[in-house]
């Protein structure tokens, strides 16, 4: 996506991962940290397998691989299931769309163990020769139907002051039916990618209980993605001396897509000060041109660092926020105060009966793969 602002911060993901402070604000899932006796904790062992198709592992090297990537790469076909034990994984993995029906499961059930991180951005040289540009940033990249996360961090710690680009992305996700429970996302611009592999794929997707943090764009795409009980943290820059730092949402819906991002019983909270972020903007990509950003943002807590006199930008005057399918219902906090209407669109009765996880999703239910 393109850049707000240039400049350089000392302060990045690295640093957080490392101190524990700011990133730490995740929403554990309540069960004991495996033990170092039990790496996989209640999920078994390479001795004692889940299922004939469970693989584990263990970056000491206790487990079937040490890297996530192996072990995907191991997983060839539908239906496997990898259980990471907790350790930090730098690295960058990729789950081709052969491999449909992938789960992956935190083994101590607080994401804050089990962390997937690496530090390209757009900007950053390849291997190969050239550069990579936005999505290529991503450290982990999933195209595969099916993919269900539980209990994981994925994270980009890039520092702007090292990196050219400032687009860095901790997770791109494609595929239709993309379950993410309790998980965490953390890094700076686009740090999460809910996408599709097409304009004419509407690609579900479903986060429940999970945190996101960054600054520009940081939740963006034009997948057909519901949020349930989630918290979007903006975080400070010191590159910038005002207002604003960016923007939580950045849809790119496709203009025959129904439905986009919807954002429902979640919160906002900011590091920065009061009013110094924008709820969203729409990005219309040159390479499609029709997409119709959609976003509805419903019966959640918008703390004060959203703008709430004008919490809608523009990120190109040709696609005006205005026209396009944003739209707010009951909202509560500092940041949801309806100072000028004009600037807020509200939903009807009708228009909230159907903005529903329901409609978005039609005949496909979620379902965390334990409890």
């Amino acid at each position: 996506m393109p850049s707000h602002h240039p400049g350089a911060d000392a302060l990045g993901r690295r640093t957080l991962l490392t101190a524990g402070v700011g990133a730490a604000l995740a929403l554990p899932v309540g069960t004991a940290a495996a033990a170092p006796n039990r790496p996989f904790g209640r999920f078994g062992s390479p001795a004692a397998r889940l299922t004939e198709r469970t693989l584990y592992v263990h970056p000491g090297g206790l487990g079937d691989h040490a890297t996530v990537q192996a072990a995907v790469t191991a997983a060839s076909g539908a239906g496997w299931t990898l259980v990471l034990a907790p350790g930090t994984y730098r690295e960058t993995v990729s789950v081709s769309a052969a491999r449909t029906g992938m789960t992956w499961i935190g083994a101590s059930g607080d994401a804050r163990d089990v962390v997937v991180v690496y530090d390209n951005a757009a900007g950053t040289p390849r291997p190969e020769g050239g550069t990579y540009g936005t999505s290529g940033s991503a450290t982990t990249t999933v195209q595969a139907d099916g993919f269900t996360a539980q209990g994981v961090t994925f994270a980009n710690d890039f520092l702007r002051s090292d990196l050219p680009g400032t687009q860095a992305v901790a997770l791109k996700v494609q595929g239709d039916r993309s379950a993410f429970f309790h998980c965490r996302f953390l890094g700076h611009q686009d740090t999460l990618y809910a996408d599709s592999t097409s304009s004419s794929a509407f690609a579900r997707q479903y986060f429940a209980h999970c945190h996101v943090e960054g600054d520009v764009d940081f939740v963006f795409g034009r997948a057909r993605a519901v949020f349930e009980h989630c918290h979007f943290r903006t975080l400070v820059r010191t590159d910038l001396a005002g207002a604003p730092y960016g923007f939580v949402f950045a849809p790119s819906t496709a203009g025959a897509a129904p439905y986009g991002f919807l954002a429902s019983r979640c919160r906002i909270t900011s590091e920065a000060p009061d009013g110094y972020y924008k709820l969203a903007r729409p990005w219309v990509p040159s390479s499609d041109p029709t997409a119709w950003p959609s976003l509805v943002v419903r019966e959640s807590v918008l703390g004060p660092g959203i703008d709430a006199v004008a919490p809608y930008a523009n990120m190109r005057d040709a696609y005006p926020w205005q026209a396009q399918r944003f739209a707010e219902y009951r909202n509560t906090g500092p940041g949801a105060a309806v100072t000028v209407p004009e600037n807020r669109p509200q939903l009807g009765a009708a228009g909230a009966a159907a903005a529903t996880r329901e409609t978005y999703l039609g005949d496909w239910l979620p379902r965390k793969p334990c409890a």
